[in-house]
């Protein structure tokens, strides 16, 4: 596999492998075997530690004395912490965002918005899930707190990968998550700060819960498959 210069070595081999975790083609507790990574992307075994080390801080994996790198395993408690964290972060952003953002700053955003439409008409989840962080990340620079986005930085590959499972579980999943983004932006619009803040509150919680029941039902299968194979 080539890789392109825009970025680190290990940063790319990071981005390779995030992007596996988020999309379920790497499982929770899946071991990450640096040797195997390193012959497939030929790239050298240090490069690939490295790129452990990144996703581990964009908790993505966990790296376990005698056992190294596995993929993280996305629990209800996980996805709860998660989802109230992010819902801290993100109303932080918007409360700066209203009182900083001009009208012409709303242009990007309102562009974007009628891409998002374009695509659920489409029902096109993996273009509508690409473009969903692209939001986001016009978003965070509002903030005005290099502290915070560092935060949300590496956070958003975990928020992605809950976000990903969440638009699998529902159909009508890419709905609710563009009647979101318009709510948050009509109240950019409005100066809205209490509006914004219970909008977003309503968002996560109701994201979070999805995901949660989700991995209930998982566990709740596989304990069955289990007990039939005995």
């Amino acid at each position: 596999m080539s890789f392109k210069a825009n970025d680190s070595l290990s940063e790319q081999i990071a981005q390779h492998l995030g992007r596996q975790i988020i999309r379920g083609e790497m499982l929770a507790g899946d071991r990450i075997q640096e040797l195997r990574i390193a012959a497939e992307l030929e790239v050298s075994r240090g490069s690939v530690r490295e790129s452990l080390l990144i996703l581990q801080r964009r908790h993505l994996i966990d790296i376990l004395p005698r056992r190294g790198a596995v993929v993280k395993d996305m629990s209800e408690s996980h996805v709860r912490s998660l989802y109230e964290v992010m819902q801290v972060l993100l109303g932080l952003v918007v409360r700066k965002a209203i009182k900083v953002m001009q009208e012409d700053d709303l242009d990007r955003f309102i562009e974007l918005i009628h891409l998002l439409q374009q695509q659920v008409d489409e029902r096109d989840t993996g273009a509508f899930f690409d473009h969903s962080f692209l939001f986001f990340e016009l978003l965070y620079p509002y903030a005005r707190n290099t502290f915070v986005e560092d935060i949300l930085d590496n956070l958003q590959p975990a928020i992605q990968r809950a976000y990903y499972m969440a638009l699998h579980i529902e159909q009508d999943e890419m709905k609710e998550c563009l009647t979101f983004f318009k709510a948050i932006i009509e109240t950019i619009f409005r100066r809205d700060i209490r509006s914004a803040l219970e909008i977003i509150r309503e968002f996560a919680e109701h994201q979070s819960s999805l995901v949660q029941e989700s991995i209930v039902r998982a566990r709740q299968i596989e304990a069955a498959w289990g007990r039939r194979k005995k």
